[in-house]
């Protein structure tokens, strides 16, 4: 079969590049076109607009980029057109990938697989109507999605999270401590990884305060995990004043021999607790009040990092908004590198995120709902009765209480 992918950022990229490579597992005739990356045109198929040039994230980027942003819209919808796919798998990435369903389900009548879920749990709820209309399959990756959108009538599926797949394949989980450290040309003392982000504005906001914080613990080593697509010469001016390793393309070896950790929020905080390192999430937010004012009122969830939001619980430290500075990202750093009770409690907390996320196989899972999207449910089981489905730890996001 065809099958057309949008991915808009890193992240999709890898997960589209595991689903593609177990599309390829069940169907050997598959033939892939999409928007992505180098990871999945490592898979094969037709790269046809790269990430890099779509990936304009908050309320500015996005203005300033508009015209680009209508430009790869039409872009896509033409080379799906022209492509007539059997699927079209959609990436996260809502902003684009919801105008992308309703224009396939709309003008062409394909099969829409809607891989890795919008967010619309914690904000733009209302976006529950579009994807009622427009996506055939939604394939979920956080356990209490499932909960959340039965809650609104739609069923969708759990396929477990990609992030367990991607850890339990890494092929330098042999690697030990002094082979990293020499391979990187890195000191021979302790590791504190810092991941600062994957776009560059992220990074000019948190990385200084994390090299900052970090410098005070002279027995160990700051080591950045320089982001997919960004140069090393973006990072120097940062590391002049404090000192510090960089390892690109190496993220999961550097989590491997850390610590600890510092982490902005996103994909990242889940991959360290994954690795079991412990880790504080810091994360700056532009125009404080402002910010303070829209997460009050706006967002309908208390926690920013995966790992919290996971447990329901408080399982590491956010450091975001009025609590993000450098004195704080230090204390606390304090206490992932010398409380030992602090750090068992948070081991505690990352095995009961490890026991909901379930066992490695989500790409695997996906692939065979997507094959098989379109086919009613009864046959669909009678050929692949084990492999579709997940158990769902039946736990919600923890609701944010507006003015807390």
């Amino acid at each position: 079969m065809k099958y057309f992918l949008v991915a808009g950022e890193a992240s999709g990229d890898l997960h589209a590049s595991n689903l593609m490579k177990s599309l390829k597992k069940i169907d050997r005739e598959a033939d892939f076109r999409f928007f992505g990356g180098d990871l999945m045109q490592s898979v094969g198929g037709k790269l046809l607009k790269h990430y890099k040039d779509m990936a304009y994230m908050g309320l500015i980027p996005v203005l300033l980029h508009l015209k680009t942003i209508f430009i790869n819209l039409d872009l896509c919808k033409r080379e799906i057109e022209a492509y007539s796919p059997d699927r079209v798998i959609l990436v996260d990435y809502p902003g684009f990938n919801l105008k992308i369903a309703k224009f396939v389900k709309e003008k062409l009548q394909i099969p829409v697989c809607y891989y890795i879920s919008p967010k619309i749990w914690a904000w733009k709820e209302n976006r529950i109507h579009n994807i009622r209309k427009y996506v055939d399959r939604m394939l979920c990756i956080l356990p209490f999605e499932p909960d959340f959108y039965r809650n609104h009538n739609y069923e969708v599926e759990y396929v477990g999270n990609p992030t367990v797949d991607a850890i339990a394949g890494s092929a330098f989980s042999t690697e030990t401590f002094d082979e990293f450290t020499g391979r990187n040309r890195l000191a021979d003392k302790p590791v504190i990884a810092l991941l600062a982000g994957s776009r560059k504005q992220e990074i000019k906001d948190n990385l200084p305060f994390m090299l900052e914080a970090a410098a005070a613990y002279g027995n160990y080593q700051a080591v950045i995990a320089g982001a997919p697509g960004i140069d090393p010469g973006f990072y120097r001016p940062f590391m002049a004043k404090y000192p510090a390793g960089i390892v690109f393309d190496s993220t999961y070896r550097l989590l491997q021999q850390s610590t600890a950790a510092l982490v902005t929020s996103g994909t990242a905080t889940l991959e360290t607790a994954l690795f079991r390192v412990p880790q504080a999430v810091c994360y700056k937010m532009p125009l404080k009040h402002l910010a303070g004012f829209i997460w009050r009122h706006f967002f309908k969830v208390r926690y920013i990092s995966l790992v919290n939001l996971i447990a329901g619980k408080t399982v590491v430290k956010e450091l975001f908004n009025e609590h993000f500075s450098t004195k704080n990202i230090r204390e606390e750093l304090n206490n992932l590198l010398n409380n030992e009770q602090y750090i068992s409690k948070l081991q505690s907390g990352y095995w009961e995120i490890i026991n909901l996320l379930g066992k490695p196989g989500a790409s695997d899972r996906a692939a065979g709902m997507v094959f098989f999207a379109g086919v009613n449910d009864k046959k669909e089981r009678a050929i692949n009765p084990t492999e579709n489905k997940t158990t769902c730890a039946k736990r919600k996001p923890a609701s944010h209480q507006s003015g807390a």
